[in-house]
């Protein structure tokens, strides 16, 4: 089709031809050069304008999702006994973020290939490259991998399915992920079913992917394993950060039902998810300075029993620390031995072996001595004060404490063998300055080291740069309860122990911001949060949360009651 020119153009156009004519009464032969260069540059200046104004603008953005046309095989076939499948859409489509977006159920032991991957087509292929079990549903769960190649509108939740045998199995499970100790489960979290059949056993999680498997993927809590048979089942959910199907302790969280279930149901079912313990493991001992051996470990070190077996002289002597950064505790000792090596024994629960450590001259850690906290210090905090070599004799006389007029203040000690801290414990007021001063001779290290003259200056705020929140617990459980405020990102900050119905918790001199109440049920009253273990059929403790009325604020007191759903 052929615009017309706009009336501006062919006014443009006319001048042009006119002033063409003009020249010409002056010069015949000028004129006809410079009137013809006049006439193209606005013709030119006609056929730019003219394609300026039929510019299209563009209809209106795409927003639907590609449409499947055909499959070869057809979706939901029985008897399936193809190699290769192809899905036709009526677009072209590509595929995104495959690796976490398929779920095979059940899973393959050798992964199909699936394409297009980084370009676009019109269709999906997938090789079959496994040895696919008789009588057996497979699905294939696309997730929102599937999208158009233009606007990246998804085919939402895309499932190819197929039955080796002469129908599909339709039964389904159903249920929501929680988790112990956060307010939200993580994402794609997988839910698996195990067959409870002759060859079952506890340990099939460790080894075996399931019989069926599905994802919450990225949006949302709740979950639906289909085309499920009849049959009886361990259900199990896992934060698998390795995708392999397999639960491994150190690196995946685990969620159970406690006990099997049986297909068909219409229960719907909450798994929790929780961080089991590690089971404890030892790293081989090492000589890493002079007369100091580092004990590895994996696990809790608390029952971890060192036991030296050569013989060593009567002076011998020795000292365990905790490293403050590893896992890790240092065997410290004294003299220097005139040995090629050293054998000990570890023994923990189960565990019980034998290791040689060999010696060499290495050069010794020199005492440093350190503190905290530096700058401000809250009113319930002890002063800490910590050194590189364990300490072998503390002289508190040496140690003393005056506030910013220069008046002494008492205090208490207590002393951590194992983190080589000595704490000190002293009443504050409010905004005032503390200065500790350390004489020489304080501390003598294990080697018979001492400190030189130290001093540390720390200081409390305002009690008006504080705020105040009052909890009142409604329906108390008969066990005690762990109360925290923690921030938003659930970095517990403040806690308190209540043990009955009546019990006012008082939250003081809580510093400025907002805050999330975290209340975990402790059942068995040791006053720690203790998590599950699948071996041991044990499920962790539960948690549950609230938000704060309001934010906590400077200078300001708060009341909040909590009601709570026994347990």
């Amino acid at each position: 089709m052929i615009k017309l020119a706009s009336n501006k153009t062919i006014v443009l156009v006319v001048i042009s031809l006119k002033l063409c004519r003009f020249v010409q009464k002056f010069d015949l032969a000028m004129s006809k050069t410079l009137s013809n260069f006049i006439l193209i540059v606005f013709i030119s200046f006609l056929f730019i304008n003219c394609a300026n104004r039929g510019t299209p603008e563009g209809g209106p953005k795409d927003l639907e999702p590609p449409v499947i046309v055909s499959a070869e095989p057809k979706n939901f076939s029985t008897n399936f006994n193809a190699k290769e499948i192809k899905i036709y859409f009526n677009e072209y489509i590509k595929i995104n973020n495959l690796q976490k977006q398929l779920i095979i159920s059940p899973p393959m032991k050798t992964q199909p290939e699936i394409t297009p991957l980084g370009g676009a087509s019109k269709y999906i292929t997938i090789k079959i490259f496994d040895t696919l079990q008789p009588n057996t549903t497979y699905a294939f769960n696309f997730g929102n991998s599937i999208q158009d190649n233009n606007e990246g509108n998804p085919y939402p939740y895309f499932r190819y399915v197929f039955s080796t045998g002469d129908y599909i199995d339709s039964l389904s499970v159903q249920g929501t992920i929680f988790d112990a100790e956060k307010r939200k489960p993580e994402t794609f979290v997988s839910v698996m079913l195990y067959e409870v059949d002759s060859t079952f056993n506890d340990s099939i999680i460790y080894k075996e992917t399931p019989k069926y498997i599905t994802n919450t993927l990225d949006s949302t809590t709740t979950f639906s394993i289909d085309n499920v048979k009849e049959g009886k089942y361990l259900l199990v959910a896992l934060k698998d950060n390795n995708n392999d199907n397999i639960f491994q302790q150190k690196t995946d969280k685990i969620g159970y039902h406690k006990s099997f279930i049986t297909v068909p149901t219409d229960s719907l079912y909450n798994l929790t998810l929780f961080t089991e313990d590690i089971n404890f493991d030892a790293v081989r001992p090492r000589l890493v300075t002079g007369e100091k051996i580092a004990f590895g470990y994996e696990g809790d070190y608390n029952g971890m029993q060192i036991t030296l077996k050569s013989n060593v002289p009567d002076t011998f002597e020795y000292r365990i620390t905790k490293d403050p950064t590893t896992d890790t505790l240092n065997y410290w000792y004294k003299p220097k031995l005139e040995m090629d090596s050293l054998v000990f024994n570890i023994q923990k629960g189960d565990f019980n072996k034998d290791y040689t450590v060999f010696l060499k001259d290495n050069k010794k850690d020199t005492l440093t001595i350190g503190a905290s906290p530096g700058g401000n210090i809250e009113y319930e905090q002890p002063f800490n004060i910590f050194g590189s070599v364990p300490f072998q004799t503390i002289d508190s006389s040496k140690i003393k404490i005056t506030d910013k007029d220069t008046i002494e203040v008492a205090y208490t000690t207590a002393f951590d063998t194992i983190a080589n801290t000595l704490s000190l414990n002293f009443n504050k007021t409010e905004a005032n300055t503390y200065n500790i001063n350390i004489l020489p001779e304080a501390f003598t290290d294990f080697f018979g080291h001492k400190n030189d003259s130290l001093s540390y200056t720390t200081r409390t705020q305002s009690l008006d740069k504080y705020g105040n929140h009052r909890i009142v617990l409604v329906n108390h459980p008969d066990h005690p309860l762990i109360v925290q405020l923690t921030t938003e990102q659930e970095e517990m900050k403040y806690e308190l122990y209540s043990k009955k119905e009546g019990d006012v918790l008082d939250f003081v001199n809580i510093l400025p911001g907002k805050y999330i109440i975290k209340i975990i049920f402790d059942k068995n009253g040791n006053g720690v949060y203790d998590t599950g273990n699948y071996l041991k059929g044990i499920q962790p403790e539960e948690s549950t949360f609230f938000n704060l009325d309001e934010s906590i604020r400077a200078d300001w007191n708060t009341i909040q009651t909590i009601q709570l759903i026994k347990r």
